[in-house]
């Protein structure tokens, strides 16, 4: 199958995913189309050609329903970079020019063409531009005064990267049956005299319990730390993949396959549906003695990607420092570095002491 890629209908020119506007846009004659439009003319760009049920889904005419790997076998349009240095691999399309890591700064290199069952099922678009970030970012650093200038000079903001991340969504019913000895407990005063009720039950519950939107980051070696201290993300905002998001950005490739954290999800969602059941009897004074029994009874996984800005920055001392910014949300974190000399500089302007020091470094990375 042919390399797919949007084209503008009224000029011809390529189209880039707009964060701000929330649409498709060319950047020759200003058009901008949003992705449901695209869709009705996704037929009249490939020439009227008849396309088969995969590709048809690939163009964006149908949505594909939440699956695990192995369902996009064929597809084209994305390739692989790899980075030498930190073995980082990322998925762009065709048009976008990845020419170093995201993370580390070293050169990368084209690796070939994304295998079909790593293409996502659906993924949230950025809703922040580059342009927005790097104020962001700014105003977020010239807020913590003792980060060294190397940390945010104009080649350093310029590698400011967005970063869709890759992340398994987890669906699941599951059926539940809990019992447990409660008491409802009543006091009251009567004159001189208090007296207490107790009423003794047994309780039941049961039901089936559909759990949605469980995630779980698909990558074995990703700082955590990074990636959670920007959630949540809205998944209910998420769309059907194409090729078109990735213009400009790109995506982690995962390296965890669904079956790898099946019991890790199915616990998790057996957890919410027990604390869904417990909810249930908070009415009563006390509970005690409780029996449950959970089963899964259908679930789904979908590949999902979710946007992040990040800019690294490597210290001389081989330390990495990092900002994070949910393209979504806008909900910001970093582990930023300190210039000591500036540190040092403010404590010895205040009386150089070490308590002082430690009360500056304090109110820094607050």
């Amino acid at each position: 199958m042919a390399t797919i890629t949007y084209k503008c209908p009224n000029c011809g020119g390529g189209l880039r995913f707009d964060p701000k506007l929330q649409k498709f846009k060319c950047d020759f004659c200003l058009s901008e189309f949003t992705q449901e439009e695209l869709e009705k003319l996704a037929p009249q760009q490939a020439g009227d050609q008849t396309v088969s049920e995969e590709e048809a889904a690939y163009l964006g005419q149908k949505e594909k329903e939440p699956s695990t790997e192995g369902k996009n076998e064929g597809q084209t349009g994305a390739v692989l970079y790899t980075c030498p240095s930190c073995g980082a691999t990322v998925i762009t399309d065709e048009t976008t020019a990845a020419t170093f890591c995201y993370y580390c700064h070293n050169p990368i290199v084209l690796e070939g063409k994304l295998s079909g069952k790593y293409l996502p099922d659906r993924l949230i678009p950025f809703k922040y531009d580059k342009k927005k970030a790097e104020e962001i970012f700014l105003d977020y650093v010239h807020h913590k005064r003792f980060v060294p200038k190397a940390f945010f000079t104009k080649d350093q903001v310029e590698k400011l990267s967005g970063v869709y991340y890759p992340f398994w969504v987890y669906h699941a019913s599951v059926d539940g049956q809990m019992s447990a000895a409660a008491n409802r407990i009543r006091t009251w005063v009567t004159g001189d005299m208090e007296y207490t009720e107790t009423k003794v039950f047994h309780v039941e519950r049961g039901g089936q319990i559909d759990i949605q939107n469980l995630s779980r980051n698909a990558l074995q070696e990703s700082d955590k730390n990074l990636i959670n201290a920007v959630m949540p993300f809205r998944l209910g905002e998420a769309k059907p993949f194409t090729i078109g998001y990735l213009q400009g950005f790109v995506a982690q490739k995962r390296d965890i396959e669904s079956e790898q954290i099946a019991k890790e999800m199915q616990d998790r969602a057996k957890r919410y549906a027990e604390h869904a059941l417990e909810r249930t009897m908070e009415e009563y004074s006390v509970v005690t003695g409780k029996q449950s029994s959970f089963s899964i009874e259908s679930e789904q996984y979908a590949y999902m990607l979710l946007p992040v800005w990040l800019l690294t920055y490597k210290a001389l001392d081989g330390a990495k420092y990092y900002f994070a910014m949910n393209g979504q949300t806008g909900e910001i974190h970093g582990r930023l570095p300190v210039d000591m000399v500036k540190l040092s500089a403010f404590a010895g302007a205040l009386g150089g002491s070490l308590f002082v020091i430690v009360l500056a470094l304090l109110y820094f990375l607050m």
